[in-house]
């Protein structure tokens, strides 16, 4: 079984567009206004329609969706919300997406559809001329990953990232830490998605969901980007280091039998369904620089959680965990024991989080929704680059498809290529 989709349809020529075009301004409708399309209005869809309904001088003027309720639901809560009524699109099937992306009033498109859909709708969008939000991960393949960065370079549109887990309070605090260098040198990173989602693999009538292929399909960590997003950030990947390589390792696949058994019945498709990917998945990330990166995820073990995500990061002077809300300062703790990072918080907290917080409040995963929201819509006006890149976000995707490479070749070590292509100066490279 191959550790990814073979998709190449969107391969072409390398660009050499100047890295300026990346930040160039997006022509706004008329009274400043701009406005976007939403593409998928399903469950995280419909959440993504309702800020944009929140952000001012943004109007939705589209929404797609090839499911006839989600698309009438979509439209209804565009009207709802006191703007004019939105084009509809998706009933003419998958492909219907490329009708409404040929309206020249459409300034940004906003993805929410399955993970498989992402590269290949945002790929499209920027060659209409669109900029790009997109659910997590950006692309599936490493091919993807090369040709999403291609279409940002040739169209000059701007891509972002919606990874809202780099957007937790606490998670900007330690980013803001790092940034005024109370860790030192970073060497060390410990982070997970681990999360029972077992119940989100099958639809009511039994059949499987995007997930569900996912897991009788591909081989690897399929989520990396809530875990690895924030500590990438720390770690100055893109800026001042870059991911070198990788080694990765699967436990057995046991936990989604046993679920669809219990639920289906032993003797059921479901709990007779073959299952590739294992229940936990491993990676090892060295960067160009030596430090090393724990990734962890697991959707399939049969466990509770106090948390869906976790991260832990170990400096030459500072240490933090995000299980414990613990951190150790050497400049700053009073004795050699940890601290809560409360004691922190208000210190290092995030002016964005400072002016924001009640309104973000209102949104989901704590907040971190509306930051995505915001910053996407301000980096358009403004012309400035966009806060989660496609250089990110490649980098972070393809530890999708070659973490199954390394699986499949006995958890041998895999290069990860640099979709700057040369653009990261290290500081002091240790290329091992």
């Amino acid at each position: 079984m191959k550790s990814g989709f073979n998709r190449r349809r969107f391969l072409g020529a390398a660009g050499g567009v100047a890295a300026a075009l990346l930040t160039t301004r997006l022509r706004a409708s008329a009274n400043n206004r701009m406005n976007c399309a939403v593409l998928g209005v399903g469950g995280r869809g419909t959440g993504l329609l309702s800020l944009a309904l929140t952000i001012p001088d943004v109007r939705v003027a589209a929404v797609c969706d090839i499911k006839p309720d989600r698309l009438a639901n979509g439209l209804d809560m565009v009207t709802k919300a006191g703007q004019p009524p939105a084009a509809g699109f998706g009933d003419r099937g998958p492909l219907d997406y490329r009708r409404m992306l040929e309206s020249k009033d459409i300034d940004a498109v906003i993805i929410a559809t399955p993970m498989q859909d992402h590269a290949p709708m945002a790929i499209d969008c920027l060659k209409a001329g669109k900029a790009v939000l997109s659910e997590v991960a950006a692309a599936m393949t490493v091919d993807e990953c090369w040709a999403l960065v291609r279409a940002v370079e040739e169209s000059g549109r701007m891509y972002m990232l919606s990874e809202n887990v780099c957007y937790y309070r606490d998670l900007m605090a330690v980013a803001n830490m790092v940034r005024q260098g109370l860790f030192g040198q970073t060497t060390y990173a410990e982070c997970g998605y681990v999360h029972d989602c077992r119940f989100l693999s099958f639809e009511a009538d039994g059949s499987l969901t995007w997930r569900g292929k996912l897991a009788t399909q591909f081989i690897g960590n399929w989520y990396p980007t809530h875990a690895i997003g924030p500590v990438a950030q720390w770690m100055g990947i893109n800026k001042t280091d870059r991911f070198a390589s990788l080694v990765a390792m699967n436990t057995p696949p046991v936990g989604r039998q046993q679920y669809a058994a219990k639920k289906f019945g032993p003797e059921s498709p479901q709990a007779k369904m073959k299952v590739v990917n294992g229940d936990s998945t491993t990676t090892l990330i060295q960067t160009a620089n030596g430090a090393v990166i724990d990734l962890r995820f697991d959707t399939s073990s049969n466990r509770p959680h106090r948390m869906t995500t976790y991260h832990s990061l170990q400096g030459q002077t500072a240490s933090f965990q995000s299980l414990t809300n613990d951190i150790w300062i050497e400049s700053r703790s009073p004795s050699y024991e940890w601290e809560t990072m409360e004691k922190y918080l208000k210190e290092f907290d995030d002016p964005r989080w400072k002016e924001f917080a009640e309104t973000a409040s209102k949104s989901g995963h704590g907040g971190a929704d509306f930051f995505v929201m915001k910053d996407f819509f301000d980096a358009l006006k403004a012309g400035t680059p966009s806060p989660i890149d496609v250089y990110d976000a490649a980098a972070w995707s393809c530890l999708m498809p070659l973490s199954g490479q390394s699986i499949q070749s006995g958890s041998a070590r895999v290069e990860i290529p640099d979709f700057t292509r040369g653009k990261v100066k290290l500081p002091e490279a240790k290329n091992s």
